[in-house]
């Protein structure tokens, strides 16, 4: 059974401060995905093109839930 591992969370503000190319980059590389938080509160989650086409290969459409 493959471990799970607890998703990044990144501030809102990082993206703000115009970090969000550097962000993005650095999770793609990984192949990590992360919540995006607005005052300490999961508002959206980021995930690489690849993890998405996994996901899609593997039968899980984000977008129909």
């Amino acid at each position: 059974m493959k471990r799970k591992t607890p998703m990044e969370h990144l501030n809102i503000g990082e993206f703000n401060r115009g970090q969000s190319s550097k962000l993005i980059r650095n999770l793609v590389e990984k192949d990590n995905a992360a919540f995006i938080q607005k005052n300490g509160k999961p508002i959206a989650v980021v995930i690489s093109y690849e993890r998405y086409e996994r996901l899609l290969k593997s039968g899980i459409d984000i977008n129909e839930f």
